[in-house]
């Protein structure tokens, strides 16, 4: 009952995150106006704006204008309320949860349909991450306050490094300062340890699917693909915090 209730709340968190990903990158109130069609501007009525139920119900339409609602909105819904459902399940339902480990996950969702879309990463978000993970850190088991410091400081030299290294052999730009901010919030969440395996993890995801998008894209030069990193290190962040354990990658048990 406890997890079925918890996926309920990812539901309706996951709709108001539907808000954010779409207004925080133009500087628009997530709060006012109140949900309403991006086309016709009609505000959405309650029993229209129902998580998942009432894009079913409504065939993917709006209820005034008819055009098409993206599928984003559904999808973002049910990530959220799967991505709740886990991390209640992993964690357990407790004060922590509310304040710590749920925001983290949603603001992870926020950040990664936002830099997918416009290849920032809001400081609201990321740099409120950072603050959280501090600030609730030193009560998370396994944690606590020395670890969660530490992680964001690896988290934020590493990535500092690894750009001011790069764009002084490059001299363009490779990673940008929202990706440093995210691995900082990351590493307040899951120490110095999962900063390295989230780093890991996510350059395995993106070079595959750098490699996947610039055979589809026939791009001459293969490094000059332009795509978002957020989502990886979102993924490999999630992966961190769930899990940890690499053990099954081949190059981790060579001795």
């Amino acid at each position: 009952m406890a997890l079925l209730i918890i996926f309920v709340l990812g539901l309706i968190v996951g709709s108001f995150l539907n808000v954010v990903i779409y207004r925080l990158p133009l500087d628009e109130s997530v709060i006012k106006p109140g949900s309403h069609c991006t086309h016709c501007n009609k505000s959405i009525n309650p029993w229209n704006n129902i998580p998942v139920v009432s894009f079913i119900l409504l065939r993917g339409k709006c209820a005034n204008c008819k055009k098409s609602i993206s599928w984003r909105y559904p999808l973002v819904e049910l990530l959220t309320a799967i991505a709740f459902v886990t991390t209640a399940h992993k964690f357990g339902v407790n004060l922590l949860l509310f304040v710590h480990d749920l925001p983290f996950v949603a603001a992870l969702i926020a950040v990664t349909f936002i830099d997918l879309d416009h290849r920032i990463i809001p400081d609201e978000l990321s740099l409120g991450l950072v603050g959280l993970g501090l600030l609730t850190g030193w009560a998370t088991p396994g944690l606590g306050l020395i670890q969660s410091v530490s992680g964001a400081a690896v988290g934020f030299g590493l990535f500092f490094g690894f750009a001011w290294l790069y764009e002084k052999m490059s001299k363009r730009s490779g990673l940008g300062g929202g990706d440093i901010k995210l691995l900082a919030a990351l590493g307040a969440f899951v120490g110095p340890v999962g900063v390295m395996n989230t780093v890991l993890m996510s350059s395995i995801l993106g070079s595959i699917i750098g490699i996947i998008v610039g055979i589809r894209s026939q791009e001459k030069q293969l490094m000059m693909t332009a795509i978002p990193y957020g989502p990886f290190l979102v993924v490999g962040g999630l992966y961190s915090y769930w899990i940890g354990d690499l053990s099954w990658l081949p190059f981790m048990t060579m001795t």
